[in-house]
């Protein structure tokens, strides 16, 4: 299948392998979280999202309940978010989440990433066109009638089922991410993990070869630990 779609299943299969990487993104995504929405999950979808990940991967529930309380301390450090925009080699738009308590080196981290790996940093608006955001809900499959969900959740927001795995995966527009999530936890259906993402609306083919540099510089990207998410729109088919 080509050296491509190794370094595909490479990188899928190590992306959260690291335990301290995911607990550290984890930690951030739970103290943005905390900061626009208050410490109580019920109240605050963001942090509701952020504890289902926590659990996917494995945090324990100490640690979840440390980093909540840290984030609401007057020591707490402050992060924000910010989003950069950008080419990989060969015209491939990409996205790339940050989550920050220093602007300044992001940005410059991000920067040398695009211009070492044959890429370059866009202005804001640069890209972001090119994607939809949408949410993203897993949920188990067992037990419940997936066209008899559909209809009880379209009118809050839901635009896709399918099936993944043992997992029926619903996807939603950005803006009905909280309806959708207050609608699945009213008819008391464990979410087993959600997340936010962009979908490209359009694809680019490349080679192998061609395939191999973007993929390397959207590595070098993922290794930096202000980094929470790199989308792109290279053709990932196989």
């Amino acid at each position: 299948m080509g050296r491509a779609f190794e370094y595909r299943k490479a990188r899928k299969m190590k992306r959260w392998s690291s335990m301290a990487k995911a607990f550290t993104r984890i930690g951030r995504e739970i103290a943005i979280a905390v900061k626009d929405g208050g410490t109580d999950p019920a109240n605050n979808p963001r942090l509701r999202m952020a504890m289902q990940n926590a659990k996917a991967a494995n945090m324990p529930k100490a640690t979840v309940e440390n980093s909540i309380k840290k984030a609401s301390s007057k020591d707490a450090e402050d992060y924000s978010e910010h989003v950069y925009e950008g080419y990989a080699p060969h015209g491939i738009a990409v996205i790339v989440e940050t989550a920050t308590n220093n602007t300044n080196r992001t940005v410059a981290n991000v920067r040398h990433v695009f211009s070492k790996y044959n890429g370059n940093l866009g202005t804001s608006g640069s890209v972001d066109y090119m994607f939809n955001r949408k949410g993203v809900f897993k949920i188990l499959s067992e037990g419940i009638d997936q066209e008899e969900l559909e209809l009880e959740l379209i009118d809050h927001g839901l635009e896709e089922v399918t099936v993944e795995d043992d997992k029926l995966v619903l996807k939603c527009d950005f803006v009905d991410y909280g309806s959708l999530h207050k609608a699945l936890e009213e008819k008391n259906i464990e979410v087993e993990e959600s997340e936010l993402i962009r979908i490209p609306t359009h694809t680019t083919k490349l080679t192998d070869e061609q395939e191999e540099e973007v993929i390397t510089l959207i590595e070098k990207m993922e290794e930096d630990d202000d980094v929470l998410n790199v989308f792109h729109n290279m053709d990932e088919e196989v």
